[in-house]
């Protein structure tokens, strides 16, 4: 009969084991993702009108480490990294490419026209069927890409230069890039 009473006293030390296991232990910028080593996956998509040419999955193979940048215009995180990317883009850190998501032609034009365009190529993923692909949650999300087209990094939300000097500078420097 006393068994009984300890079973939902057990559950509740269980569920809140877990939970302050979590608060304390894991990270949930990290979302863990089952594409990191693993090549992009195949696309071919049109440019964003005016800022051509598009952006297709053999482009990301450049030979060197580049960011594939998930936005939108329609994204306010999206303006908390734009200038820092326009800053990577001044010091020719790192090639960055745009894949923008579920965005219209016009919006995405008229926001790179006037924040000005960090991407060395775009592409205009109108449906988010690329996005899927890539396995995106949400815009911004960064993909550092190897110098053979595979993903080596996620980065979920704003790229910060912070995080760029403690996730993304490391593998530049691995490959050479």
């Amino acid at each position: 009969m006393r068994i009984r009473f300890l079973i939902p006293v057990v559950t509740f030390v269980g569920i809140a084991a877990m939970m302050w296991y979590a608060l304390f232990n894991l990270n949930p910028t990290e979302i863990p993702t089952e594409f990191v080593s693993k090549p992009a996956p195949e696309f071919s998509l049109e440019p964003v009108p005016g800022y051509g040419p598009g952006l297709a999955q053999e482009d990301l193979a450049t030979g060197k480490v580049i960011l594939l940048n998930v936005f939108a215009s329609w994204c306010v995180a999206c303006m908390a990294e734009h200038p820092f990317f326009m800053e990577l883009k001044a010091q020719d850190t790192v090639d960055i490419f745009g894949l923008n998501y579920k965005d219209t032609p016009d919006g995405a034009a008229k926001w790179l026209a006037r924040h000005g365009n960090p991407y060395k190529r775009t592409g205009m993923d109108l449906k988010g069927r690329v996005g899927i692909d890539f396995g995106v949650y949400g815009v911004p999300e960064t993909f550092v890409i190897s110098p053979d087209g595979k993903i080596l990094d996620k980065i979920i939300g704003p790229v910060s230069p912070d995080m760029f000097e403690s996730r993304i500078r490391p593998l530049l420097n691995e490959a050479g890039s």
